[in-house]
C-alpha cells in the first residue's frame, strides 16, 4: 500500500467527535469529492476503510444512507452514490444553500466556527481530494478539487491557521500543496494523522543524516586525494635529488625530512610533523617540503636536455 492509503487509514480509525465535527468533515468530503451537484453525490475510493467512515459518517451527520454502496466482493474502486433529491436537499440545507439559488460552491465559515471543526473540514478534504507522496522519495502534499471558490477559501483557511501552501491548477482542478517537509508534518498532525507526520520526520532526519554523512566522505576523498597526489610529488622531487647525486649534500634537516617522506608515503604532512625526531610544526615540515621541491627543480633545468 501506498503511504498516502496508509495516512488515510490512520485518519479513518479517529473517533466519531461532536456532531458539527462530523459535519464538517462531511462538508471537506462532499466539496472535494469526484461529483457533489444538485443532481448527485458520487464518492469513488479504493480504501475499505474510507468507505465504512463515509457511511458512518453521514449517517451521523444527515441521518441518511447512501442509495448505491460498491460491491464488498471487488477490490477496485468503487462509488459511493446519493441521488434521492430530498436527501440532496438535506444536504444542501444542513450547509446553509439550497439547489436552486446555489451556482458555485463556497465554503460557508458559519460551519466551521470552532477550531474542531475547522480541522474535522480539512481532514475531510484530504481525505476525499489529498494524496500525499512517500516522504522517502520525495515531499509533496497536495488537496485537488474542481471548484474554484472553494480552493480559494481553504487556501485562505490555512493561511489563517499559520500555514503557507502553494496554489496552482491542471486540467480544471485546482490544486493546493505543501513541498516542505515540516509544513507536512505540521499539516498531518492537525488533521489527525500523528503517525504519519512521524514518518515524515524520521524520513527527513534520515536524508539529512545521510546528507552530512555523504559530504563527510566526499571531503575525506577529497582530503586523502590531495594528500597522496603531494606525497607523489614529493617523493618524485626527493628521487630526483638522490639521481642527481645531490641527496647526501643536503642540509641535515632536509635531509631527516626527505628520508622520513620516503620511508612514510602515505602520511599527510600533519602526521609526518609529529613523527619527525624532534617533532615540528606542520607549518616548519611544510616549509622543508617546498625546498626540496624546489631544488629538484633546479636539478631537473641541470638535466633537462637542450632543444634544437
Amino acid at each position: 500500500m501506498s503511504f498516502s492509503f496508509d495516512t488515510k487509514n490512520e485518519l479513518c480509525k479517529i473517533p466519531t467527535g461532536n456532531k458539527c465535527c462530523v459535519l464538517a468533515e462531511c462538508y471537506g468530503v462532499l466539496l472535494y469529492c469526484n461529483t457533489f451537484n444538485a443532481q448527485e453525490v458520487r464518492i469513488i475510493t479504493g480504501n475499505g476503510n474510507l468507505g465504512h467512515r463515509l457511511t458512518a459518517q453521514f449517517a451521523r451527520a444527515f441521518e441518511i444512507s447512501f442509495d448505491t454502496l460498491p460491491d464488498s466482493s471487488r477490490t477496485s474502486k468503487q462509488a459511493y452514490i446519493i441521488n434521492n433529491s430530498e436527501k440532496l436537499a438535506l444536504i444542501f440545507e444542513s450547509y446553509g444553500f439550497t439547489q436552486e439559488t446555489l451556482i458555485a460552491h463556497h465554503v460557508n465559515l458559519g460551519v466551521l466556527e470552532e477550531d474542531c471543526c475547522r480541522r474535522s473540514f480539512i481532514r475531510g478534504a484530504f481525505l476525499a481530494g489529498g494524496t500525499v507522496t512517500d516522504p522517502l522519495k520525495s515531499y509533496h502534499l497536495e488537496l485537488v478539487t474542481d471548484h474554484y471558490s472553494v480552493s480559494r477559501e481553504l487556501y485562505s483557511l490555512l493561511l489563517e491557521m499559520e500555514f503557507s501552501p502553494k496554489e496552482t491548477s491542471h486540467s480544471g482542478n485546482y490544486i493546493t500543496y505543501f513541498k516542505q517537509s515540516s509544513a507536512i508534518e505540521d499539516f498531518l498532525a492537525l488533521i489527525g494523522a500523528p503517525l504519519a507526520a512521524m514518518k515524515v520526520m524520521t524520513a527527513r532526519i534520515e536524508k539529512d543524516m545521510r546528507n552530512v554523512v555523504n559530504r563527510k566522505v566526499n571531503c575525506d576523498t577529497a582530503n586523502v586525494t590531495k594528500t597522496v597526489d603531494a606525497s607523489a610529488a614529493q617523493v618524485e622531487a626527493i628521487e630526483l635529488i638522490k639521481s642527481a647525486g645531490a641527496f647526501e649534500a643536503l642540509p641535515e634537516k632536509l635531509r631527516q625530512t626527505a628520508q622520513l617522506r620516503l620511508d612514510n608515503p602515505e602520511l599527510s604532512i600533519m602526521e609526518l610533523a609529529e613523527i619527525s625526531t624532534p617533532p615540528v610544526t606542520k607549518s616548519c615540515l611544510n616549509h622543508r617540503l617546498r625546498k626540496l621541491s624546489e631544488l629538484s627543480g633546479a636539478h631537473r633545468s641541470i638535466d633537462k636536455p637542450d632543444t634544437v
